[in-house]
């Protein structure tokens, strides 16, 4: 039997399912959050929010295929399991960095532009 490849599909259904899930979530606060911090500009706001969507998708699930190179051997089902927590682990990590960057980044250029008129 080879664990590794039970893994990577085991891996990948959790990571794209917590990625989907995260990301609908933050696409749909996050029109909100946009709409308030650039008022009167709706349509730019949905526009923004969905490059901020289709870019989170691309960058995650991109990167979670790419970490399947990184695995090794997998000899037993524990492993299967550690290495299954570990790699998710560090996939959630990633994604919560990412959310706080994006939203540090959006609040202070739009701190500027308000400063700067």
């Amino acid at each position: 039997m080879n664990f590794n490849i039970i893994g990577y599909l085991i891996y990948l259904g959790i990571t794209t399912f917590i990625i989907l899930k995260v990301g609908k979530i933050c696409y749909k606060n996050g029109n909100i959050y946009v709409a308030d911090l650039i008022p009167n500009h709706a349509d730019i706001c949905q526009r923004i929010n969905q490059v901020l969507l289709l870019a989170y998708y691309l960058l995650n699930i991109g990167y979670c295929a790419m970490t399947l190179i990184s695995w090794k051997k997998i000899i037993s089902s524990t492993q299967v399991i550690e290495t299954i927590c570990t790699k998710t682990a560090v996939i959630i990590f990633i994604i919560s960095i990412l959310h706080y960057l994006n939203i540090l980044i959006i609040t202070k250029y739009v701190e500027k532009l308000i400063h700067n008129n």
